[in-house]
């Protein structure tokens, strides 16, 4: 996502066939700054190792693809508002 202002994570290639994914927010001794190891399968198709608990696919089309996923699941608002519930009189006995 190359696009964002201030990513959060970055996707760092590590050798020909594998990145790792890091959160920025987190200095690189501290453990939660690993978030995920990626390795290329083949061309259309990627495996990824979590290292932290993040409820995402294991198999992916590309790198990029797994850092987008990785960027919206750690974005800092996911919340949404409340559903109005409206509220009527019982009915007639």
């Amino acid at each position: 996502m190359s696009d964002v202002p201030d990513p959060r994570c970055a996707l760092r290639r590590v050798s020909r066939s594998e990145w790792v994914i890091s959160d920025l927010r987190y200095p690189p001794d501290d453990s939660r700054h690993a978030v995920a190891r990626v390795y290329e399968l083949d061309d259309t198709e990627v495996e990824v190792v979590w290292l932290r608990d993040l409820p995402l696919a294991t198999r992916y089309g590309s790198a990029l693809a797994v850092l987008d996923d990785v960027q919206r699941m750690l974005s800092v608002s996911r919340a949404t508002r409340p559903v109005t519930i409206p509220h009527l009189p019982p009915p007639p006995a």
